[in-house]
């Protein structure tokens, strides 16, 4: 189901453990996809194409009238917009004041999903606390170097 799309009401997310996937977590990983997705309520988004305010606005409506039991999120790591989604879900949970039902990040890196965790992805909105990340912990960059292309050519490494 389109998460955008989804009454907040419905039946089968009441109490559901819940996966919210990025639309190329299922189309490129499709392994990956079917772990998390068993026993789980999937919902998709694509936060490119699909409005993520809105989608914040529907998660936090969700999580008051349907409440889950469990919410994971899985993204591809590294790309712009589905950063959004992690983004999407603690928003809507700080909105609708909701502390009690277990959330889980997820990204998908070359094939490997890897857990993140809630901070990591509130982290990731305040630039200034990653500098000082950045500042304290340099080696980051040569990591960074292993998987960004635009850090690539960024430092010149790549033309």
């Amino acid at each position: 189901m389109k998460a955008t799309e989804t009454w907040v009401k419905a039946p089968p997310l009441r109490r559901a453990r819940v996966l919210l996937a990025a639309e190329c977590v299922k189309n490129l990983y499709p392994d990956v996809f079917k772990e998390l997705a068993e026993g789980r309520v999937v919902l998709t988004c694509c936060p490119e194409t699909e409005n993520p305010t809105m989608l914040m606005g529907k998660l936090a409506s969700m999580m008051t009238c349907s409440k889950p039991a469990e919410v994971v999120v899985a993204s591809i790591e590294g790309s712009p917009h589905c950063l959004l989604l992690h983004m999407a879900l603690n928003e809507a949970l700080f909105v609708a004041k909701i502390r009690d039902i277990e959330v889980r990040h997820y990204v998908v890196l070359e094939g490997r999903l890897i857990e993140v965790s809630e901070e990591a992805a509130r982290l990731a909105r305040y630039l200034h606390l990653v500098q000082k990340a950045l500042e304290k912990c340099p080696e980051l960059l040569e990591e960074l170097g292993q998987y960004s292309l635009e850090h690539k050519w960024a430092t010149g490494k790549q033309g």
